[in-house]
């Protein structure tokens, strides 16, 4: 029998959103987001310039990091200062592939958008929190793009948004807490567009395996909830930008 939920929430329900653009005064683009304790600050820097090896295309280049700050968990973390773990590797790199998808091409000029997801306080779903707050983000550093006058428009054709799943004692739940995370027999983190179309999809037998009814059922879960927080994202977007 599985446990009840914290704060009683049903197991398709998510946990509170809160996306707080402008969060960083300095940032040409930044958002807050929650996902319930969970709390990432993601922030996009506009650089002039790309890597060496797309110099001269006239093409630009977004990319990502991910940090955990020492105290975003129960007990302080050390600061990888010299070389991100693979943990930290994996989950920049699944960032950068789902803010790459929110465009088409790179024919922005020769400009880097660097987004940075630093985990303030982590209770299960960085990862997803990173991707959905990282996305907002990103649309207000090309829009201040536009109103600086370096691109004309912005390359954005839509956004993106993640969130994980899982099954615990056989009960398929949507966006597991670290509580639940840790007893998952079946893990699973769904990146999705706004247009409704899957980007990534990270599923693990943690402690077994799970059978392709199991699978579409978590994905249909993992779906409806990306749809609230696409919505979240909208809302968000089409507001009135807060001073930082």
């Amino acid at each position: 029998m599985a446990e009840p939920r914290t704060g009683g929430r049903v197991v398709s329900a998510t946990r509170p959103i809160s996306l707080v653009r402008n969060a960083s005064r300095y940032a040409e683009g930044s958002c807050l987001c929650s996902f319930g304790e969970t709390r990432v600050l993601c922030t996009v820097s506009v650089e002039d310039g790309v890597p060496g090896w797309k110099k001269g295309r006239g093409e630009g280049w977004l990319t990502a990091e991910y940090a955990m700050l020492p105290r975003a968990t129960h007990t302080r973390s050390a600061r990888e200062r010299d070389k991100p773990q693979g943990r930290t590797q994996e989950i920049q790199r699944l960032i950068g592939r789902s803010v790459r998808a929110m465009i088409d091409g790179f024919d922005f000029g020769e400009y880097t958008l660097k987004v940075d997801c630093d985990v303030m306080q982590a209770d299960g779903g960085t990862r997803t929190a990173a991707i959905t707050g990282a996305s907002v983000a990103v649309v207000d550093a090309f829009d201040w793009m536009v109103r600086t006058g370096r691109i004309k428009q912005s390359p954005v054709k839509r956004r993106v948004a993640a969130i994980s799943v899982g099954i615990i004692d056989g009960e398929p739940r949507v966006d597991l807490d670290y509580a639940e995370d840790v007893r998952a027999g079946v893990d699973m983190n769904v990146v999705m567009s706004s247009e409704g179309r899957f980007v990534e999809v990270q599923g693990t037998g943690e402690h077994g395996t799970f059978g392709r009814g199991e699978l579409d059922a978590l994905l249909s879960m993992a779906e409806a909830a990306i749809r609230t927080l696409d919505a979240a994202q909208h809302a968000a977007l089409a507001a009135a930008v807060p001073t930082a």
